[in-house]
């Protein structure tokens, strides 16, 4: 049974394009369009559009669409941005299934040209013509050699010899369709393949996320590189992201837009401490999508998925013919956070027979440029190869020559095509393109800078280690809690204690005391010490007004902070509904935790554990995840703390109960996730975890209701 043909299949391979606008000036984007087509092989039919002109260079020119009378797969539309959605009533018209605006003037414009794009998306849904832009750069489909764009970066000049260094093709998506070619651009430089490449403007229709499902799909695209300022449909984008960590197919993103954020005014440390990309970086490690910093670690990390395997582990090998820049790219590729064990002595005498005796065999291997002459560094490679110690290898070497290569060629495409383990190649002098051409016919790329090489090789470490996530399917719903999460707004800690026990929350024995005289019978319950605290869903923050006392360990004291935290409420908060006192045991020692969820407008509910209590927002120790994760997931995020090795038990501290804090953070993970829409933010700090078999103590909790953040933030 032959599969259907993905949607966006005939978009990327048209077999008929119109090119409304076409003009016979080459310097002008729209003659740009029909003359790289042409100048690139396009094999299928072009029908320019433009009713000025009978012909242009020599092929037949149409006055309008309609008049084409044949079946068009593809409109590339330059026109004023005014005409366009005439432009594309009359493709719809005549049954074009696909249309790239090129026509700036739109929403990046704003004003009434946004009402313009809204209109180009309200064609698109009632026509169901897909539409990529507007203003966009178009797409190249570097197989099918159908260069839809006006980008200098297909302008392929006379002569010019394409290095082709690797099969497997990189697929690229940008919302910036100047980066998105100068990425494909960057890549060619270094003999990557590419299957296409596509710039998606404005996305009035199309988005970066259909074009990252289609491409996820697609047998000729091992790996994908994203250019994004912002996703726009979130459900897509997370759907192609998990289908992609299933397929084993890597995606590289770049992802724009992370200084302007600076700190959130919020209610809850949670969101304060959350950047506008924490959302993001959650759902990239999720889904195993790897964030780039720049063009050169994003090229040099396409470049090593598209020449080597993932690696199975964390150990690294440099061979080195300078002992300088051996340790150099050792310095780098430590600071990566890579391992560079000293070799076992059997594999460094094996090393040592074929080579000097002034060079090194523990790590960095030295092997010296004398021995490269003997073929020293091929087996070098191969010993390393072989062996069970180490799981990838760097290679370091001069590569300057314009005419002479000392490596034997023919034994390295040997190695590269058995390799079980990532073989990559750095020049420390800038490599001449004789050796790039030379290298490419044994299927290597050359790395020219170390920290987009350390980047790379910890990239395919994380590759090898990464494993798919499970479906996530939070269960955890009961009417009552929902009946109480939809009554109100805003809630007071005692509030949010009621609502967390019915999730299953454990917390500790609380009253909540509205009248001086029942103190005696709260206290009497509880045991003192005891802590008191004002209770108002209007007054979140309680020690801001003097609205705690601690430690309070008889009933005489207990009178008077009742007193004082109500006058206190009351002097500051004049108009706070005041609910009360709660009353709680003072909580054993152990080590300050938060832990709390922030619903993200795109990507839903994120879990976040941190340094807690009064250290929270000075030490910013915080790791955040998508909502809902098991105790796996939270243990994860426990490790990536600084503080984790309080944790353990630092310098002859009792460990902390991890496995208790592990649970908690799950189980409030998947209660945000099943109540995402009635939940916008949970705090509780601090949490004390106790020593090892003792449990947590959640000490003061928020809950902030969907809606609330936004009208209830300080400006």
């Amino acid at each position: 049974m032959t599969a259907t043909p993905h949607p966006l299949a005939r978009f990327f391979a048209p077999e008929a394009i119109a090119i409304i606008g076409a003009s016979p000036e080459k310097t002008k984007i729209r003659g740009l369009l029909l003359h790289l087509l042409r100048k690139n092989g396009y094999a299928g039919r072009l029908y320019p559009v433009n009713p000025s002109y009978g012909e242009i260079d020599g092929v037949r020119c149409f006055p309008s669409v309609a008049a084409i009378g044949a079946p068009i797969d593809l409109a590339l539309i330059a026109i004023p941005a005014e005409a366009v959605l005439g432009a594309l009533a009359e493709c719809a018209a005549a049954g074009v299934g696909h249309a790239v605006i090129i026509s700036s003037g739109f929403a990046e414009q704003g004003g009434e040209q946004s009402r313009l794009q809204e209109e180009i998306a309200a064609l698109a849904r009632r026509t169901g013509m897909r539409i990529s832009g507007p203003n966009a750069e178009g797409f190249h489909n570097e197989i099918a050699h159908v260069a839809a764009t006006f980008s200098p970066a297909v302008d392929l000049k006379p002569g010019e010899e394409i290095l082709e260094a690797t099969r497997r093709r990189i697929g690229i998506i940008a919302q910036s369709g100047g980066m998105g070619f100068a990425l494909y651009n960057r890549g060619r430089a270094q003999g990557l393949s590419f299957s296409y490449v596509v710039s998606t403007g404005n996305e009035a229709d199309l988005t970066a996320s259909d074009f990252l499902a289609f491409m996820v799909e697609d047998e000729a695209t091992s790996a994908i590189l994203l250019f994004l300022e912002g996703v726009r449909d979130p459900a897509t984008f997370i759907a192609a992201a998990a289908a992609a960590a299933r397929r084993g197919k890597p995606v590289i993103a770049a992802k724009m837009g992370r200084s302007a954020a600076g700190e959130r005014a919020a209610l809850s440390h949670t969101a304060s401490m959350a950047g506008w990309n924490t959302a993001y970086d959650a759902v990239f490690r999720r889904y195993g999508v790897i964030s780039v910093a720049d063009p050169d670690e994003a090229v040099a990390i396409a470049a090593a998925f598209a020449t080597c395997p993932p690696a199975r582990g964390n150990r690294v090998a440099v061979v080195t013919t300078s002992g300088g820049a051996g340790a150099w790219a050792a310095d780098a590729l430590a600071g990566a956070g890579l391992d560079l064990p000293e070799l076992p002595a059997e594999l460094q005498r094996a090393i040592r027979a074929f080579i000097p005796a002034y060079g090194s065999a523990r790590n960095p291997v030295d092997i010296t440029a004398q021995a490269v002459h003997t073929g020293g560094l091929i087996r070098a490679i191969e010993r390393l190869c072989a062996s069970e110690v180490v799981d990838a290898i760097v290679v370091v070497v001069s590569l300057a020559s314009e005419t002479r290569m000392t490596i034997d060629l023919s034994a390295l495409k040997a190695i590269v095509a058995a390799q079980t383990k990532p073989v990559l190649f750095y020049s420390y002098t800038l490599p001449s393109f004789f050796a790039r051409k030379a290298l490419a016919t044994a299927g290597v790329t050359i790395h020219t800078g170390l920290a987009a090489l350390g980047s790379a090789v910890r990239a395919l470490t994380r590759r090898g280690a990464f494993k798919t996530p499970a479906p996530a399917s939070p269960s955890l719903r009961a009417p009552r809690l929902e009946a109480m999460l939809a009554a109100k707004k805003v809630f007071s800690e005692y509030d949010a204690r009621e609502i967390l026990a019915l999730a299953g929350i454990a917390l500790p024995p609380h009253r909540l005391v509205t009248r001086i005289e029942d103190l005696e019978d709260a206290a009497a319950a509880l045991g003192f010490p005891l802590a008191l605290k004002i209770q108002s869903p209007d007054i979140p923050h309680k020690t801001e007004i003097g609205g705690v006392r601690l430690g309070l360990g008889d009933s005489a004291s207990l009178r008077a902070a009742f007193g004082e935290v109500m006058s206190a409420a009351r002097h500051h908060r004049p108009e706070a509904r005041l609910q009360g006192v709660l009353l709680q045991s003072m909580a054993r020692q152990g080590l300050e935790m938060i832990i709390g969820t922030i619903r993200d407008p795109a990507f839903g509910p994120l879990v976040m554990v941190g340094a807690g209590g009064i250290t929270t927002e000075l030490f910013k120790d915080a790791a955040y995840r998508l909502a809902p994760v098991d105790r796996a997931g939270a243990e994860d995020m426990l490790n990536e703390l600084r503080i984790a090795a309080l944790l353990d038990g630092f310098r002859g501290a009792a460990p902390c109960d991890r496995a208790a804090l592990a649970d908690l953070i799950a189980q409030l993970s998947v209660f945000a996730a099943a109540y995402r829409d009635h939940i916008s933010e949970i705090e509780l700090n601090p949490v004390i975890v106790h020593a090892r078999g003792q449990g947590c103590t959640i000490v003061d909790a928020l809950i902030l209701a969907r809606g609330e953040d936004e009208q209830r933030r300080t400006p």
